[in-house]
């Protein structure tokens, strides 16, 4: 009789044992190289050599919505900067194009970085264990050399910009490397990927010329979409965690859809909340027209909330699709009514890209009091001078 006591606290230990989750002590060294893994017959990487397509694979370059959920902060940005400034509109595009451009680049260095930090949890997760570096198709001093190449190419595009871009843009590298850990202390790192994904918002302003350290009226407007952009990350990136929601709760990795699995479309609904009011406050902030309002609010809300309803949380192929699309949904609504917002508003708004000369202001004097011909003599030669 004396040894029940031993006998059953051992078998409660032995069953507490079986129900952890089976993931090997050592995971850097007794992951289980897949073998199932089959290189794409169909699409884009279809055609890449061999050799090359681990390397596409890691930048993600056949999912492409992360590239564009980077970009649409910069498009907010610079379109939002293009009213409050008359920009003209082959600048807005090529400032554009760019941005673009750095979206694509940076999106792929943050994957890259993302990958390297979770090489021992990724062999684990069901959608994640086929990535090159976890199949070791592509070794972690590789990745990191890769890494290396594309922050230079980040850095040459991040020149062509006007030199206050350095240092708007530089200090993201610090949230782009500091999200992967978040995934291991927090079950906020939603919050973390918004603050990282969202920086373009402060680029379109000084890309076309604005001094934010000297326009506290931009500044206002700057912060109140850096916010919203927040928000939408933090609601989509909820969504896109639903997809691993099982596999994250078994490996140790948190999530805001972990925390909040029970209210998820409460809290996305609260956020869609937030991130329309932040929007309408950017445009207050920058005096935007009627079209502004009534056309990113109705964009936003119809967009968000269709998402929201019907969105379909315990299924991971419904969820990628909403993620997928919803950048176009959303950010391309936005997009368009902020186009709209500048192409009404260029026709009569002053440009403030930068002071004109005192020969220009006179010219433009010149042409309201009909004196334009002396004041235009007088900014030729200015302009001949300098």
């Amino acid at each position: 009789m004396a040894f029940k006591p031993w006998f059953r606290g051992l078998e409660q230990s032995r069953r507490f044992r079986d129900t952890r989750p089976s993931i090997p002590p050592d995971r850097s060294t007794s992951a289980i190289v897949p073998t199932d893994y089959r290189k794409p017959t169909t699409g884009l990487l279809s055609y890449f050599p061999d050799s090359w397509v681990p390397y596409a694979e890691l930048t993600r370059l056949d999912k492409p919505a992360g590239t564009y959920y980077l970009f649409f902060p910069c498009l907010f940005s610079t379109l939002m900067a293009a009213s409050y400034t008359h920009a003209p509109p082959l600048a807005v595009l090529e400032t554009s194009m760019l941005f673009l451009t750095g979206a694509f680049i940076m999106r792929g260095a943050g994957c890259t970085i993302n990958d390297l930090w979770d090489k021992n949890l990724d062999p684990f997760v069901a959608r994640t264990r086929l990535r090159p570096i976890a199949r070791r198709a592509i070794t972690p001093f590789k990745a990191l050399t890769f890494t290396g190449f594309q922050l230079l190419s980040g850095l040459l595009l991040l020149l062509q910009f006007p030199t206050s871009c350095l240092f708007y843009g530089i200090p993201s590298l610090f949230l782009v490397a500091t999200y992967p850990l978040a995934k291991r202390v927090t079950h906020y790192p939603q919050l973390v990927l918004g603050l990282a994904f969202s920086w373009g918002a402060f680029m379109g302003f000084p890309a076309l010329g604005v001094d934010l350290l000297s326009d506290s009226t931009a500044v206002k407007a700057v912060m109140a979409l850096y916010s919203s952009c927040i928000s939408w990350t933090v609601l989509y990136d909820m969504i896109y965690a639903h997809m691993d929601i099982k596999d994250d709760a078994k490996v140790g990795i948190k999530s805001i859809a972990l925390r909040h699995a029970a209210d998820t479309k409460a809290i996305l609904s609260g956020l869609a909340v937030v991130q329309t009011g932040l929007l309408v406050t950017a445009g207050w902030m920058i005096s935007a027209s009627p079209v502004f309002f009534v056309s990113t609010t109705a964009s936003t809300v119809a967009t968000l909330g269709l998402m929201i309803w019907k969105v379909k949380l315990q299924e991971v192929s419904n969820c990628w699709w909403w993620f997928k699309y919803g950048a176009w949904f959303t950010g391309g609504g936005i997009s368009l009514g902020l186009l709209a917002e500048y192409g009404t508003q260029g026709s009569h708004k002053e440009a403030v890209i930068q002071t004109p000369p005192s020969a220009l202001k006179e010219l433009v004097l010149g042409y309201r009091t009909g004196t334009w011909p002396a004041a235009l003599a007088t900014w030729s030669v200015s302009s001949k001078k300098t």
